[in-house]
């Protein structure tokens, strides 16, 4: 399995100086500060069971991307430590061939990581490159600062859902949703660096992490959960279920887009930088506490919602 892997991912950065195959990957950035995150996913909690080897090796790598996008890194290098149940080849390039769609046109150099038999599990770290003075921190949101999301939220909760659920919905839009879950789009956050000042990945849910900068900064915000961009897949998923859709809005998590916040006369500068839509849902304040608003003016307290996201030592038996 390692010689595959090997075989499969030669490095492709000038700056990638050895890759697998030795006790260590040799990485020389030269000179810029290094972002590392980890994520491990494991069958049954973090992805349903039966999910496809392509779409293991998709999410794997994409949620990892995702976290250095919300810092506004540019993501160079990659490690996998894969646990699985037996040695299977055909899986194995499935896999591969996943988390290369993942990082697309990205310069991502898989560089090592560990096999071992067990549960399938699968751990990856990445690494990218970053400027210290322009990254986007959790601590770093200022009041009067537009709380902005990119792309829609909603569609892997509800993706989630109609896989266990008995739901009136076409199986396209079914099929849609689930494609979100399991192949989530890391947005290029390197391309905002100095444009935002806060920023971090939807992948717990809004609430969830939007507090999650809320805390760090000691600041406040107002939502208009009516802003909350939805796809036409989530709208046709819930009809008329208002009340559903804001849920999976504000709690449910794997949509791993970005959270930002940003001076408002940047918006248009950001919007057009990153290339996809960067929708203002709200603003921070200087009272602490989040404030949900609809378009019509009512009013009322997060603490509505019994679920403020996605907890990862909930029961097992109630996987995400």
């Amino acid at each position: 399995m390692i010689e595959q892997l090997a075989g499969r991912l030669t490095p492709t950065r000038a700056d990638t100086r050895l890759g697998v195959g030795d006790d260590a990957a040799i990485i020389e950035p030269g000179g810029r500060a290094l972002a590392v995150t980890t994520d491990t996913l494991i069958e049954g909690r973090h992805f349903p069971v039966g999910t496809t080897a392509f779409d293991v090796g998709y999410k794997a790598l994409a949620v990892n991307l995702s976290d250095l996008a919300a810092m506004t890194a540019e993501p160079a290098w990659a490690t996998l430590a894969l646990s699985t149940p037996g040695i299977d080849s055909d899986w194995c390039d499935a896999f591969i061939d996943g988390a290369r769609e993942a990082i697309g046109g990205a310069s991502v150099d898989l560089i090592g990581g560990d096999t071992t038999r067990g549960a399938l599990a699968v751990t990856v770290t990445a690494i990218g490159t970053l400027d210290v003075e322009s990254a986007a921190y959790r601590n770093a949101a200022r009041v009067g600062d537009v709380i902005a999301v990119t792309g829609s939220l909603g569609d892997a909760a509800a993706g989630l859902a109609s896989l266990s659920q008995d739901q009136s919905a076409p199986i396209s839009i079914n099929d849609e949703l689930v494609a979100r879950l399991n192949r989530p789009t890391w947005r290029k956050g390197a391309a905002l660096a100095g444009m935002v000042h806060a920023g971090i990945d939807v992948s717990d849910g809004l609430l969830a992490d939007l507090g999650h900068i809320l805390e760090a900064s000691g600041v406040g915000a107002h939502l208009n959960i009516d802003a909350l961009p939805a796809s036409a897949a989530l709208s046709a998923w819930v009809g008329g279920e208002i009340d559903t859709r804001r849920r999976l809005q504000l709690t449910g998590g794997d949509d791993y887009e970005l959270c930002l916040t940003l001076a408002a006369p940047k918006l248009e500068q950001a919007r057009a930088a990153i290339g996809c839509a960067l929708t203002p849902i709200g603003e921070i304040t200087a009272d602490r506490g989040l404030q949900l608003s609809t378009a019509d003016g009512k009013t009322f307290e997060s603490t509505v919602f019994s679920v403020a996201g996605w907890d990862h030592f909930d029961d097992p038996s109630n996987p995400q």
